[in-house]
């Protein structure tokens, strides 16, 4: 019989995987699992109990948003264990769960662990810390980590929408310099993010077409602080439909990155923050974990 370690926070979303939490775990049982769950308390749980016990089963699976999933991902990465891992996305945006296209309803995600296959997937390091998919930073970055809880389960994509917002007016130009391969991009920027997802932040779709998971490579998107009027409304039609030749816009791909910013700019990464720095160093880790899909 296989063993599976099962984690889950009990405060993602509006808290339905709670309720559903016999049901999942019968589910699993009944495919032949032993199952030991734990349920976190607190932020950085979920890499404390991976990193503790992911060496003693043979799967790992995590119930909860992006968020409880880059816990997951890093201690797995710390403790080396290289297991398989299944997501079950409860969260209020599942921005990653999107670009996996894992099912939003709870119980068809735990089926598709069942029924899904370990596939290679990349990860990012950002200094020390890991990231799944996304590391921001400037306009309505803060909105994902500076939202109340509560406001998050009630509103969802549209609790991130009105703390942006309320953004508008604190909204300034952010000076940075990227290196990448000979490559220098340096300006005053409104808005960036290296990803390896297609939803970013619920809100920015990038094409489908031009991201691949699996490799190497992550998708730097920089948009430029406008000039004028004219030409942030030419940079809003060009990310809506999904066309980056707008003179505003860079985006490129890119395995290793090198970041020089003021230190007192905050990132995001997956949804937290992460504090500013002069210096960054961003590295892509090809097949670093094995997803369920």
């Amino acid at each position: 019989m296989q063993k599976m370690l099962f984690i889950l926070n009990p405060c993602a979303g509006t808290r339905r995987a709670n309720r559903l939490l016999p049901e999942i775990l019968a589910l699993f049982n009944s495919a032949g699992y032993e199952v030991a769950a734990y349920v976190t308390s607190g932020i950085g749980d979920g890499i404390r109990i991976t990193e503790r016990r992911a060496a003693d089963f043979d799967v790992v699976v995590c119930a909860g948003g992006d968020g409880t999933l880059n816990e997951i991902i890093t201690g797995m990465l710390r403790c080396g264990a290289k297991k398989p891992i299944g997501y079950i996305p409860c969260g209020s945006t599942n921005d990653f769960a999107a670009s996996l296209k894992i099912p939003s309803n709870i119980m068809q995600a735990a089926q598709a662990i069942l029924d899904g296959t370990p596939t290679p997937y990349d990860v990012g390091k950002f200094g020390e810390r890991y990231f799944s998919y996304v590391a921001s930073f400037g306009a309505f970055t803060k909105a994902s980590y500076s939202t109340p809880q509560n406001i998050k389960n009630a509103l969802g994509h549209l609790a991130y929408v009105l703390e942006g917002i309320q953004e508008i007016p604190q909204i300034r130009k952010i000076h940075a310099r990227f290196e990448s391969d000979g490559n220098i991009i340096e300006d005053d920027f409104l808005f960036g993010a290296i990803s390896n997802s297609t939803s970013v932040g619920g809100v920015l779709t990038l094409n489908p077409k031009l991201v691949d998971l699996q490799d190497g490579k992550f998708e730097l998107l920089l948009v430029r602080m406008p000039r004028d009027m004219a030409e942030l409304a030419e940079c809003i039609a060009a990310l809506r439909e999904q066309k980056y030749t707008c003179g505003a816009i860079t985006f490129q791909s890119f395995s290793n990155l090198t970041i020089y910013s003021d230190s007192s700019m905050p990132w995001t990464l997956d949804g937290e923050k992460e504090q500013g720095h002069d210096c960054i160093q961003v590295e892509n880790l090809q097949h670093a974990v094995s997803l369920i899909l």
